[in-house]
């Protein structure tokens, strides 16, 4: 039988997962065989090359894990890719509507694309098709809340990145309040780059830096991408901040800010965005990144329940796998497939009616994946945060804060309290 509890409450984990399509396998009438597309628009070419290539790793471990469970209702699902190369609007609208077109996608999961002006929604919208992305964008929230019941099939796999700010200046001020880092001063200096998620970002910290304390001493945009950090370097030596702030997101370029800062270091704590999570950060930075602080709203958590999915991904995907990138796409798999068995099938393009069905029963799951607890926000449709949006860990997924503490091994999980691992420790260059 079903997992009855399961589906009443509307929680399930990834490791309860299979028992649940296993049940609801063995419980369905015998249906057609045939494999279910699933469609992603990744950019397994250009400068994110290498976190597409990770959003298809989880995906295709997700399917291969689901598979062997019997599949949606006795049916295997079959991935396939569209390269978005350079990102922006034009090249994913065509990459996912290729998807539809040329297989038939119900669902299209996504990682990231930037520039897209969340153009997405639109396809999904005019496809009648599920479409769950990891843009992290607040302009998705915005642009459901312009009209819901057009966009009701696209759905945001993490919290969106405003909560990147309050989060970044609470880290701090509990740092200082706890007496883990004395700040010299209460200046900061934020660093963004051209982009919409970096802009937001390094905006939402400006405009509520004086709520925690900090006073902003420096806002600078670079280009993106970028590896010159002379110019940016020389105004923070002039007049050092206790923290500098860098939004900007590329991790060979945030390894080169690292390398040219430690030239002539000053006492500033640093903190960057995402792309210290990447293997590239490690391998380029060396031991230049050690005690560089970054975080993330959604990664693989380093606890036991994600065990058994990081030691699967690194045995099939390498050693130096980013499997923190490929849990974001593993977990919307599994969600979309737990939801689509549960409204007793996937549907297919321009089938609204199912759709909805899927859709209704994506926003009913409260799904503890490997990156947390994914609960849909009914105001945007994107995961709510924990603990600046929401105060219960049950009910957000939790906006992790890690250090690189020695380069050679993967970084320190050190807050939220509820899910640290380790302890903040000062970096080498602060005396």
């Amino acid at each position: 039988m079903i997992n009855r509890r399961a589906m009443l409450q509307g929680v399930v984990g990834a490791g309860a997962g299979a028992a649940l399509l296993a049940d609801m396998n063995n419980a369905a009438i015998a249906q057609d065989a045939t494999p279910i597309p699933v469609g992603s628009a990744l950019p397994m070419s250009g400068i994110a090359a290498a976190d597409g290539i990770e959003f298809k790793n989880g995906l295709d471990l997700a399917a291969e894990e689901i598979n062997a469970a019997g599949g949606i209702l006795g049916r295997p699902v079959e991935i396939h890719i569209e390269d978005t190369k350079e990102m922006g609007a034009d090249l994913v609208s065509q990459s996912m509507q290729r998807l539809i077109d040329r297989f038939t996608a119900p669902v299209i999961i996504n990682g990231y694309n930037l520039g897209t002006n969340m153009i997405e929604m639109d396809v999904a919208a005019d496809n009648d098709v599920i479409m769950m992305h990891y843009n992290t964008l607040i302009s998705h929230n915005e642009k459901f809340k312009t009209d819901p019941a057009r966009y009701y099939s696209s759905f945001q796999g993490d919290p969106p990145e405003f909560w990147y700010g309050p989060g970044c200046l609470n880290f701090l001020k509990t740092l200082a309040t706890d007496g883990k880092w004395k700040a010299p001063n209460k200046k900061i200096a934020i660093i963004p780059s051209a982009n919409e998620y970096s802009i937001v970002i390094a905006n939402a910290i400006r405009d509520k830096a004086a709520e925690y304390g900090f006073e902003v001493s420096l806002f600078e945009t670079v280009p993106f991408p970028t590896n010159q950090w002379g110019p940016t370097l020389a105004k923070l030596r002039q007049d050092p901040p206790a923290a500098i702030l860098v939004t900007h997101f590329l991790p060979q370029d945030l390894a080169q800010f690292m390398v040219q800062f430690l030239v002539e270091p000053i006492n500033s704590l640093i903190y960057m965005q995402y792309g210290p999570s990447l293997p590239a950060f490690r391998e380029i930075g060396g031991e230049a990144v050690n005690g560089v602080v970054y975080s993330t709203v959604i990664g693989c958590l380093p606890d036991d329940f994600s065990k058994s999915f990081r030691e699967s991904y690194r045995a099939k995907f390498g050693p130096n796998s980013a499997y923190i990138t490929g849990s974001q796409t593993y977990d919307g798999l599994w969600m979309w497939a737990l939801a689509a068995a549960i409204a007793g099938g996937p549907g297919e393009p321009f089938n609204k009616e199912q759709t909805t069905k899927v859709a209704n029963a994506m926003k009913r799951l409260v799904y503890r994946g490997v990156n947390g607890t994914y609960r849909a926000d009914p105001a945007g449709q994107s995961a709510f945060c924990y603990p600046t949006q929401v105060a219960d860990p049950s009910l957000g997924m939790p906006h992790q804060f890690l250090q690189h503490q020695d380069y050679k091994t993967d970084p320190k999980l050190i807050a939220p309290v509820l899910y640290a691992t380790d302890s903040f420790v000062l970096p080498p260059w602060i005396k």
